[in-house]
């Protein structure tokens, strides 16, 4: 790559595995051989940037070398002017990414689960929007309104509709197309009607609004005991731990995942990975 590829991860709900997934995908590229840049503009709450911490710790403590992204924290600017903030957010990002985009193969940015001046303007960087969504109603308020009847749109969300603008505009500006993925988190091993429900609703709201639907994670317990330690699945091998079935189903998942990703290279890599 001659310029860095822009991976967004983003809504604008919390609780949906962002940084979960934002750091699965930021150390399997690193895995496969590609130079990683992590950015937080959630740095608050950080939880990237703190996953990357405790993967940094880990790594010092234990002495095995674990391949850790790079990760940049972007605080919002403080300003007593919302017009001189806005303006701070915007020049402090654009100058981070380019100073960044021939440094690295790809940017992965993490983006709060609210509104935030700094995290819309993030999500402009974006080639690729990724969009975790837990598999439920609630979850899916995010991107629209849905009808308790009919299970189709009434209309979409504050946050879709801004998407959907910024794609039209994305297009305009440089004539190509944002991909946005809608993933399916937290997908349940089991028939039920509330997941076949979900994913007629989404495939409607897919063609009306502009996304793919991607099946994401399933509920694993393995993700919520990684964090501590910073480690991700591609570490169990070399911590001496043993890869269970659900691991290695997980780790399928990621790949699907990166293989969704519309890069001919990058679909090669995983396949060779894989």
């Amino acid at each position: 790559m001659t310029k860095s590829y822009c991976i967004v991860v983003g809504n604008e709900k919390g609780g949906s595995g962002k940084s979960t997934t934002a750091m699965h995908i930021s150390v399997a590229l690193l895995e496969l051989g590609y130079r990683v840049l992590c950015v937080d503009v959630d740095a608050h709450q950080g939880t990237l940037a703190r996953y990357v911490e405790n993967r940094e710790k880990t790594v010092k403590a234990s002495g095995k070398n674990l391949l850790t992204p790079v990760c940049h924290r972007l605080y919002p600017a403080e300003n007593d002017s919302v017009v001189a903030a806005n303006a701070k957010d915007e020049n402090n990002l654009r100058e981070l990414m380019s100073g960044a985009e021939r440094q690295y193969d790809f940017i992965v940015i993490d983006t709060p689960g609210h509104k935030l001046h700094l995290s819309r303007i993030a999500h402009n960087y974006a080639h690729t929007l990724i969009t975790p969504l837990n598999d439920s109603f609630v979850d899916v308020d995010v991107i629209a309104t849905i009808n308790a009847e009919t299970l189709q749109m009434d209309a979409p969300s504050s946050y879709a509709h801004w998407v959907w603008e910024m794609k039209k505009n994305h297009a305009a500006t440089t004539q190509k197309s944002l991909d946005w993925i809608v993933v399916r988190n937290r997908l349940s091993t089991l028939f039920d009607r509330n997941k076949a429900a979900m994913g007629n609703a989404l495939q409607f709201l897919s063609k009306r609004l502009g996304f793919r639907v991607v099946a994401g994670f399933s509920e694993r317990v393995i993700f919520k005991e990684f964090f501590l330690r910073g480690l991700t699945l591609f570490d169990l091998k070399d911590m001496g731990q043993k890869m269970t079935l659900s691991h290695i189903a997980a780790k399928g998942e990621l790949y699907t995942l990166l293989q969704a990703i519309q890069l001919d290279n990058l679909r090669k890599a995983v396949d060779k990975a894989s």
